[in-house]
């Protein structure tokens, strides 16, 4: 309703915040992304198992250390919020420590997020493997901590298939089996070098999909980050099982991975389920409004378009959708959780300079989507809280 009717009705007591003339969005939502990348945002390499093999497993070993985590936990969710972001979906370390971190500091501050112990056995350095059993035992045991507690949701984590032995995809379809209420996240199809040594040790495979499909892994809470080199076949069993494809426009463009063609999963016959996110740190921005000014650059080279209310929508409600949580957040209908975003269109003298030419709601939303930072982000609210710049 209108403002007038709302505070007619609202007790005496009640607070107004006036945010004119920002425009006030839900909560942006990433879904998917990597919790001790933080650091190593920006990391030159020339595609991604040489990023992989030469900063990312050389930082996570450093999760082992549980003041680290606790440390790095903090910052990380300050930096989401800084950016707007208040429900992500993250990968965290083989070490329990770095998940323990991770739900703690989101549970305190009242965030909805998914996270999981990343469940890893082969081609990785010793220190951060685990074992079949061990990956097994320590997601049970925080799954039944965590799973549900406040707003906490838990994503069962084999990293992908070349770090995971059939041994260990093995324990982690009884996982699914036993929790089917939990996500499951992972990587598909980033990387042409990756896609043929997931088949070199898969050869009994007819493609990568299926190694996952083989294992139970498809199905309606299951999140594949990047989706980029799937065949028409891959994508349409996809569909079949409602399994969700994410997009990682910044990510692809850093490492050179390829171009997500969103046209070839929206002709299919069966809908496919997109979603967006960062891939933090592969990804170079937390930012879900650059995330979609990327992802409209690979969709321009492809002589494809997403408008900006698409976009928007995307980073709402629409991966609010892909996680099956569109009854609680990027939405503002009544008894949804009150996460908020409070946007200024006019935060640096560029954009200042833009919004004189500005003629109605679409052009602003592009305007914040190409040229802001988060210096747009005025206040992000979560469950009606002020949550920026808090410690």
């Amino acid at each position: 309703g209108s403002f007038s009717d709302i505070k007619a009705i609202a007790p005496t007591e009640v607070v107004i915040h006036d945010h004119r003339p920002h425009l006030i969005v839900p909560g942006f939502i990433d879904t998917h992304l990597h919790f001790p990348q933080i650091q190593i945002i920006g990391s030159y390499a020339s595609n991604l198992l040489e990023w992989l093999n030469t900063y990312t497993f050389v930082e996570e070993q450093k999760y082992k250390d549980p003041l680290h985590c606790q440390n790095m936990a903090k910052q990380f969710f300050n930096t989401l919020i800084n950016h707007g972001t208040t429900t992500a979906a993250a990968f965290c370390t083989t070490h329990p420590n770095s998940v323990e971190a991770f739900f703690t500091e989101s549970h305190r501050r009242d965030m909805l997020m998914i996270g999981g112990k990343v469940m890893m056995d082969q081609n990785a350095p010793l220190e951060l493997l685990d074992t079949p059993k061990s990956g097994y035992d320590d997601t049970k045991m925080l799954i039944n901590k965590w799973h549900g507690v406040g707003r906490q949701y838990y994503a069962i984590s084999p990293r992908f298939a070349i770090t995971s032995t059939p041994e260990q995809l093995e324990m982690s379809q009884a996982l699914i089996n036993e929790h089917p209420d939990c996500y499951l996240q992972t990587h598909l199809s980033e990387n042409k070098d990756e896609i043929a040594l997931a088949k070199q040790l898969y050869p009994d495979c007819n493609d990568y999909t299926d190694i996952y499909n083989r294992y139970n892994f498809l199905g309606a809470n299951s999140l594949f980050g990047h989706c980029i080199h799937l065949t028409e076949k891959e994508i349409a069993i996809m569909g079949e099982t409602k399994s969700v494809a994410v997009f990682c426009p910044t990510s692809n463009l850093f490492l050179g991975s390829g171009l997500f063609n969103l046209e070839l999963f929206l002709k299919q016959k069966l809908p496919i389920r997109i979603a967006t996110g960062t891939d933090i740190g592969g990804g170079t921005n937390f930012s879900m409004l650059k995330t979609m000014d990327e992802a409209h650059k690979i969709l321009q080279l492809q002589n494809q378009r997403l408008s900006p209310i698409e976009s928007f929508y995307q980073i709402t409600l629409g991966n609010a959708l892909a996680l099956s949580l569109e009854n609680k957040i990027g939405t503002f209908e009544i008894e949804s959780d009150a996460d908020i975003t409070v946007l200024d269109s006019r935060a640096t003298s560029t954009m200042k300079i833009r919004m004189e030419t500005v003629k109605n709601i679409v052009e602003e939303l592009f305007v914040l989507q190409t040229m802001s930072d988060d210096r747009s982000v005025v206040q992000v609210y979560i469950k009606g809280k002020p949550s920026k710049n808090l410690k």
